[in-house]
């Protein structure tokens, strides 16, 4: 399938859960409060926050009128267009050394995000080397191993409790004496409280700028989209440890509330970088907002 062809198919179960209610709306004889009413319902109930909600339809019902549109076919167009515009962020193309630090609570799709990640600048031409330093849950790194062999990239582990930040610097060390062009970090999701979890993120964020200054870094944070309005808070947490440039929402494929993209956009002020769309290696994507507002509509 073309990347479109995945974007449609991971928003099946949103555009299936608000497809009734947009249906009904757009059938209105006429753009009335009733017609706007019931799209700002329609729009929340797909979990785009009542904020983002109320912005898209005051844009839309200010565009009606200064393009003098009577139709809801015509309504319709700029209702996707103004969506695409809300989640269209102009993210700088990488350069390279690359150094992704991947960031998230357990449990989001963390490991698994590396490892997609890995497959897709593998299959880009790009050398590879993952970094396991969520060296606190049990099986973190045996985990990341296998997605590192699927990928066809290189691991630097330590053992189970090892100091992440060496593992980091390692990884480092490895990938400057090779040339390698990716460095994807993998973080501990969960310590024994958020204090300590945002310490080991800021002792990693220390390493990385004093070794590897050279590098176009970037901190990205998985989030969990079946979670919905809780990734709101979640992106708030990590984003005070260390300022996080960009979203890479999960299993988009497997939720109804497929709309939280928006929310975390407009809410946040974040860019969603990579979605993913299902369980196979290459069902992580770059993001793009024609095509999601295309998807959900």
């Amino acid at each position: 399938m073309g990347f479109f062809s995945k974007i449609a198919e991971g928003l099946k179960k949103t555009k299936e859960a608000v497809a009734k209610k947009i249906f009904e709306v757009f059938k209105a004889a006429d753009l009335d409060e009733n017609f706007y009413d019931g799209l700002e319902e329609a729009l929340i109930f797909a979990d785009m926050g009542a904020a983002a909600s109320e912005e898209i339809v005051a844009e839309l019902k200010d565009g009606v009128f200064k393009n003098r549109i009577t139709d809801t076919e015509s309504a319709k167009k700029l209702l996707k267009k103004i969506i695409a515009d809300k989640v269209d962020y102009d993210v700088p193309p990488y350069n390279y050394p690359l150094l992704l630090l991947i960031t998230g609570v357990n449990g989001a799709g963390k490991t698994t995000a590396i490892g997609k990640l890995a497959k897709l600048f593998k299959d880009d031409g790009k050398s590879v080397v993952i970094a396991a330093a969520d060296t606190y849950r049990a099986a973190a790194s045996e985990q990341l191993e296998i997605w590192a062999e699927r990928a066809g990239v290189k691991i630097i582990a330590h053992g189970e409790g090892a100091d992440p930040g060496a593992v980091v610097f390692d990884a480092i060390a490895s990938a400057k004496a090779k040339k390698t062009d990716v460095v994807l970090v993998d973080t501990a999701g969960r310590l024994q409280n958020k204090k300590n979890l945002m310490e080991e993120l800021k002792k990693i964020n220390r390493v990385i700028e004093r070794e590897y200054p050279q590098a176009d870094r970037r901190n990205y944070i998985v989030l969990d989209a079946t979670t919905g309005q809780n990734a709101l808070s979640q992106a708030s947490v990590f984003d005070e440890a260390i300022d996080v440039d960009g979203i890479i929402l999960t299993k988009l494929d497997g939720t109804a509330k497929g709309g939280v993209v928006v929310a975390v956009a407009c809410e946040k002020d974040m860019p969603v970088v990579y979605v993913g769309v299902g369980e196979k290696i290459t069902d992580l994507l770059p993001f793009n907002a024609e095509d999601f507002a295309d998807g959900i509509l």
